[in-house]
């Protein structure tokens, strides 16, 4: 059996996230059934990460074996004519066994896009979220330097999450304006169910004058999930990408970035 890693896109959208569900359709069940057709045998895939409802991503990693013999470039070609237009298939790579798009990662990224002004977009309505008032982007980035480190993330998670603990590290964090885009983005180890979208909700408040930089701070103290901002929308969410050890010859999403639609 041959192992392979593929870097696939996706708009989230129309899916209710990465994983696949009996009761909607999901961005693995139409890798998956694309991949069985080209292989000619049913083929199962294994990601870096989930992705939530309406998430986004710009280079999600999968890994996956079967014994079928083709051309890299006809494996891309192959499950992108399979594929709807809003998942994409941007390249495969053949890894050894010990590749592992899950736990050979070393560390995942996520953008959130902000549209920061007075009028809601209607090109980029699925692919942004949309904050009238004006936001202090330089207290925002501020507060998240609090959350920089390994810490236990509690008031930064989902009820529903069910981790086995909350101790997570986050390696990096900005909060950028350009023009009228604000962008967070967060790199780190591993992530929670709705750690991102929390922490932009709350640097949100920060931003909007509704907290000091320092309630940050006191929220991931606090360990308490009813002490922090509300969950920001899932449409301006992107994750863009796991980092693997040079070894294993994936193609970095950074290399990439020219391409990114922010």
């Amino acid at each position: 059996m041959q192992r392979y890693a593929l870097i696939v896109e996706y708009d989230g959208s129309n899916y209710c996230g990465w994983q696949q569900q009996t009761h909607s359709p999901s961005v693995q069940q139409n890798i998956e059934e694309a991949l069985s057709v080209v292989a000619d045998q049913p083929v199962s895939v294994v990601a870096s990460g989930r992705t939530d409802t309406g998430v986004h991503a710009f280079a999600q990693c999968v890994h996956f074996e079967c014994d079928a013999r083709r051309e890299l470039k006809a494996w891309v070609l192959g499950v992108n004519a399979k594929l709807p237009a809003d998942i994409s298939v941007r390249s495969v790579t053949e890894v050894n066994s010990d590749f592992h798009a899950r736990y050979s990662t070393v560390g995942r990224t996520y953008r959130y896009v902000i549209l920061n002004r007075s009028a809601r977009s209607a090109l980029m309505r699925n692919r942004l979220a949309v904050i009238y008032p004006r936001l202090n982007t330089t207290a925002m980035d501020a507060a998240a330097n609090a959350l920089v480190g390994e810490h236990d993330f509690t008031s930064f998670r989902a009820a529903g999450c069910q981790a086995r603990h909350a101790v997570r590290e986050i390696t990096s964090i900005q909060v950028s304006r350009d023009n009228d885009h604000v962008t967070v983005e967060i790199c780190g180890n591993a992530f929670l169910h709705n750690m991102v979208r929390i922490i932009v909700g709350s640097l949100i408040r920060v931003g909007s004058g509704l907290e000091s930089q320092d309630w940050l701070k006191r929220v991931l103290n606090a360990r308490d999930r009813t002490l922090a901002g509300t969950t920001a929308p899932a449409h301006g969410l992107y994750f863009m990408g796991p980092d693997y050890p040079v070894e294993f010859g994936i193609p970095g999403w950074r290399d990439a970035l020219p391409m990114a639609p922010f």
